[in-house]
């Protein structure tokens, strides 16, 4: 037994590990495991997904094989354990990349299938299993199965956004998309209110494929922001950068996030780089990742650890909802440093529990501070609830089982296809079981 959290840090609970080793081997190892299990990746999920108390966690980060990749289509044959930063070291420099990556690399092509993950370009190219052309799961039953769109599509769309629920992903061919190089073109631009967040969305999504926003959000309804955009774009003779990672080194008493410290670091973010607003290229790993260069930056917030508060709400009430959030979080004395505003497309994925939708959504970091952080969020849950908007599973480690209900309408269509001998911390909080 031993002790693991999940990237909220909120817990740190003994679990029976068990390392799976080749996708030939996980259906035994699995079947003869007497307690329910859950997968286990790369550990970046902030709450109780992967988490699974004083049971079994499967972990798979060592079904980590590249097994075949066409060159000519961008096609890619992979074992579920391979990381989103391996794919791309290896394969940018051949003029591949992944269509969809959310705002770490350092999952696993499970962990991206299981919480169907999205990142700036969701206009553009929905949602990470918008580009998956198969899936392999094994169940605890001793069943292998192979699904797509077009085979046991049923399993298929169970599994993305399934949150690991029906099997062990083992394997995945992915269709990447072709790049000129590692660069990003970019520009920030300082907005001065909430509407000028929306104004900048509409104008920008035609011609700029990733948009996103950091938000002030300690400033109620009259927030300012930065909206950053940028293509992919290769420059001629641009050299590539030496990425030095950076590791946070110790775990302070008290979160370094707090009501003294954060109006100074929102003032100093937002000034800093408003200041920056002349376009330029950018790499890929600094655009797309910029947190991955700092290793457990999560210990910032304390030995409390913190949570994430993810929402999409309905782009038809998405202005008025993020307005009261805005208010409500103000009005708590509550903040949070890491707010990201930005837009949903049209295209939904088509997994049972996938959570991006038409709509707006906003994500934030908050120190952990009991009871005050609990009643904040039951708050923001009531906005979030009355504009039949959603909260993000692989952020979530205490949504309340109503609101899991009326986000994802089709959860009853999903206990059909639950693997009987798999169970997680969330999925008893939320399923019964």
């Amino acid at each position: 037994m031993n002790k693991i959290q999940s990237w909220g840090r909120l817990t740190n609970h003994k679990h029976n590990i068990i390392q799976l080793s080749t996708p030939n081997s996980v259906i035994n190892q699995i079947s003869s495991n007497l307690n329910l299990g859950i997968s286990h990746g790369m550990g970046r999920s902030y709450g109780d997904v992967a988490l699974n108390r004083d049971r079994t966690l499967w972990l798979t980060t060592h079904l980590d094989h590249l097994i075949s990749f066409d060159s000519s289509t961008g096609i890619l044959h992979c074992e579920a354990g391979v990381s989103l930063q391996e794919i791309h070291r290896c394969l940018i420099p051949q003029g591949w990349m992944l269509p969809v990556s959310p705002g770490t690399q350092m999952i696993t092509v499970g962990g991206a299938i299981a919480n169907d993950v999205h990142g700036k370009n969701h206009h553009r190219y929905g949602s990470f299993g918008d580009h998956l052309i198969s899936i392999k799961i094994v169940r605890t039953t001793g069943e292998t199965i192979e699904c797509s769109r077009t085979n046991n599509a049923e399993w298929f769309f169970a599994t993305l956004g399934g949150i690991g629920l029906t099997g062990i992903i083992v394997e995945a061919i992915i269709q990447l998309r072709a790049v000129e190089g590692p660069w990003v073109h970019a520009e920030t631009i300082p907005y001065n209110h909430l509407d000028d967040f929306f104004a900048l969305s509409d104008t920008s999504e035609a011609a700029w494929e990733h948009n996103v926003s950091w938000i002030d959000c300690i400033r109620g309804k009259d927030a300012h922001g930065l909206f950053i955009r940028g293509n992919l774009k290769n420059p001629q003779h641009k050299r590539i950068p030496i990425i030095q990672d950076r590791s946070f080194p110790i775990t302070p008493a008290f979160s370094m996030v707090n009501r003294l410290s954060l109006p100074v670091f929102n003032f100093a973010y937002f000034y800093a780089n408003a200041l920056k607003r002349q376009p330029k290229f950018i790499h890929y790993e600094k655009f797309f990742y910029p947190l991955d260069a700092i290793q457990q930056w999560n210990k910032i917030y304390g030995k409390k650890g913190f949570y994430q508060y993810q929402s999409v709400v309905p782009r038809e009430v998405a202005k008025e909802a993020t307005h009261e959030m805005l208010k409500v979080i103000k009005k708590s004395g509550e903040g949070s440093f890491l707010a990201v505003l930005k837009i949903f497309g049209e295209h939904e994925s088509g997994g049972l529990l996938s959570f991006p939708r038409a709509g707006v959504t906003l994500a934030l970091d908050f120190p952990n501070r009991g009871t005050k952080t609990l009643k904040l969020f039951n708050e923001l849950d009531h906005i979030v609830t009355e504009a039949q908007g959603r909260l993000y599973l692989a952020k979530d480690t205490r949504m309340p089982r109503a609101l899991f209900e009326s986000g994802y309408p089709r959860f009853h269509e999903f206990l059909k296809y639950r693997d009987p001998g798999m169970s997680s911390e969330m999925s008893r909080r939320l399923l019964g079981s």
